[in-house]
């Protein structure tokens, strides 16, 4: 067997524990499906579109249609994806305050074209108003494709994080091992650290979140562990077995992780990872429940070993998968009582 530095890559073991298709030379897949509808669906949903003529919001994601994937051979990556997709827009005209509502339609975003020459044809319901459907051809159209070029750099460096395994570095040089991440907000702090993943380093923060909840502390703590509730604001089938050592896959298998501590209606600590990190690299998640007043709970939340090119995904992933569908199951929760 070669040693370190000599012979042909392709042959070269190193010593760590995930030593099989080193640096990535026989090619490797990852469907990269449903992700993607997940991502397209946090850049394209929500865009403001402003002018004179007036006001216009993109709104559901209608229709996505299509697949996405990334490959890996010789240690290069090859992407593949094809999406047919159709979005609901809003608007307000300025003058008169009249109301529109039409209709975005992508019907072949792929690596064939670049996302300037991608087609995008923008619609209205009848009637006047297409002072509107003029905005949203121009300014709109502009923004969609700001939000699908994030879509495909996501794609290309969240999603294929450990795709590419690291590699020795040659004698007498080291490969870095910590990143400063930039600065944050009071409420999401963050700061970095080192975690070691089969045997090679890679730079993590720590994630801090606070959301204060209107629920009783022993009521939101059943949410993150009863099957039926998780099934209800994460919108999927999922497994919850919510013991010491029980095993947790959320959102059709892009969250997974297993609970390590359980305190009722006060803290719970989960292994937590996303489908897209390195193999087998987990985060530390730690819940804590404390109620401030009657039926008002504020949840603390601190993710550690976050790979540092997740961080923003992962706190997106709490604040829109998890905190604003569970505000929204407890207000449903509400208006049912009343």
């Amino acid at each position: 067997m070669a040693k370190w530095g000599q012979g042909d890559p392709r042959w070269i073991v190193e010593e760590r524990a995930d030593a099989t298709n080193v640096n990535n030379w026989h090619w490797t897949e990852r469907d990269a499906t449903s992700w993607s509808k997940r991502k397209l669906k946090e850049v394209l949903e929500g865009l403001v579109v402003e002018g004179e003529a007036g006001r216009c919001e993109i709104g559901d994601l209608k229709h996505v249609e299509g697949e996405a994937s990334c490959n890996s051979r010789k240690g290069k990556l090859i992407f593949f994806y094809e999406w047919n997709l159709r979005l609901s827009w809003k608007g307000t005209v300025k003058e008169s305050g009249e109301k529109h509502k039409g209709s975005v339609e992508i019907p072949n975003l792929s690596e064939e074209n670049e996302v300037d020459d991608t087609e995008i044809n923008v619609s209205k319901k009848k009637g006047e108003g297409d002072v509107l459907k003029d905005l949203m051809r121009t300014e709109g159209t502009t923004k969609v494709r700001e939000a699908l070029r994030d879509y495909l750099k996501a794609l290309k460096t969240e999603f294929t994080l450990g795709m590419i395994l690291p590699t020795k570095a040659p004698a007498g040089q080291e490969l870095p091992t910590e990143q400063t991440p930039s600065e944050n907000t009071v409420q999401d702090s963050v700061s970095p650290q080192s975690v070691d993943t089969v045997g090679v380093k890679i730079p993590t923060v720590r994630i801090l979140m606070r959301e204060v909840f209107n629920s009783p502390a022993d009521e939101l703590y059943s949410i993150f562990t009863t099957k039926e509730l998780v099934q209800k604001f994460s919108k999927c089938p999922a497994v919850i077995e919510a013991e010491k050592g029980g095993k947790l896959q959320m959102f059709e298998g892009c969250v997974s992780g297993e609970y390590t501590e359980l305190v009722p209606s006060q803290r719970i600590v989960l292994k937590w990872r996303c489908r897209s990190w390195p193999d087998e690299h987990y985060a530390t998640v730690a819940l804590t429940f404390q109620e401030v007043v009657a039926a008002q709970t504020e949840l603390q939340l601190e993710c550690k070993g976050v790979p540092v090119s997740a961080e923003e995904s992962t706190r997106q992933c709490w604040k829109k998968q998890y905190f604003e569908e569970i505000h929204l199951l407890l207000q449903q929760s509400q208006d049912s009582m009343e």
